[in-house]
């Protein structure tokens, strides 16, 4: 969906940076915790037949925790720059220290469900207590209410209405374009309410190391900063454009990797014209200047 021919974001810019953080690690599948089996072990994407606990699995989600958040919040803080976090609550309820830092830095939490799980098969009323338990951690870890929400990858049919009745504002399942946009949900008594879509990305997300271990750390920094630099230029000259870059604690923080992220922050610090801002900032940016739908 285009943006308006005359738009522009608040400093000016037409082109928008959101960063994002994710923060799994402590909320994943775990015999622990109730569940069935183990989540699989990402780097090798490993799994055991049976149900039992896989310390070594846990403790490569630990590392995310223990070395990957302070690399990534070393590097956002040198480059002095706002991100969103979408955090599983349970993952900050197990590491209050980032609770903190996200609080202390001012940066957006976003909603990535209570628990690292699957809400597809959750019938209505078990998704409604998944989507109002997390936003009461986060609020109580953090500080702050989140208004936006990531699934882990799949939603259901009433995921969108029930996100509206909570509070939130914006949903970020979507991967359909380059710019924010309005979306209608229909609520239990037929009326109908606009929902603010903030596409999510998935070609360029660091996620992309597991599923193709061949990627190296350079090969996906040349691939975020040509998705920086096409869609700077293309803002320029066909009009306002967002690009939306997915991180992981676990992944991008590892020591072979982080150094990509650095690579792409000192590329994007030559283009003083982008605006980087949480998700919500660039949310309400948007609804203020393309008012929703009546």
């Amino acid at each position: 969906m285009p943006a308006p021919p005359d738009f522009r974001w608040p400093n000016g810019s037409k082109f928008a940076l959101s960063i994002v953080v994710n923060v799994e690690e402590g909320a994943e599948q775990n015999i622990r915790d109730g569940d069935k089996g183990p989540e699989p072990v990402d780097e090798l994407s490993a799994v055991p037949k049976r149900p039992m606990r896989m310390h070594g699995n846990e403790s490569n989600y630990q590392y995310g925790i223990k070395a990957g958040a302070p690399r990534i919040l070393k590097l956002l803080d040198e480059h002095s720059i706002r991100a969103t976090w979408t955090a599983a609550a349970l993952a900050l309820e197990r590491a209050p220290e980032i609770a903190r830092a996200i609080a202390a830095r001012g940066d957006e939490v976003c909603s990535h469900g209570y628990r690292w799980a699957h809400q597809f098969w959750m019938d209505e009323a078990k998704e409604r207590e998944f989507i109002r338990k997390a936003a009461d951690s986060l609020e109580k870890t953090t500080g702050q209410r989140p208004v936006g929400w990531l699934s882990r990858y799949l939603h259901t049919e009433v995921t969108r209405r029930l996100l509206v009745e909570e509070g939130f504002t914006y949903h970020m399942d979507d991967y359909s374009d380059d710019f924010p946009f309005w979306e209608t949900v229909e609520m239990a008594d037929g009326a109908k309410r606009p929902m603010l879509m903030m596409p999510y990305a998935l070609d360029s997300n660091d996620m992309k190391f597991w599923l193709a271990p061949s990627l190296t750390a350079r090969d996906w920094l040349q691939y975020a900063t040509d998705t920086f630099d096409w869609l700077a230029d293309e803002a320029e000259l066909d009009g306002a454009r967002y690009m939306s870059l997915g991180l992981h604690l676990r992944i991008i923080g590892r020591p072979g990797r982080i150094g990509a992220f650095k690579g792409f922050l000192d590329h994007i610090a030559k283009r003083p014209d982008v605006w980087i801002a949480s998700r919500r900032e660039i949310a309400e940016a948007f609804a203020a200047a393309v008012p929703a739908p009546v």
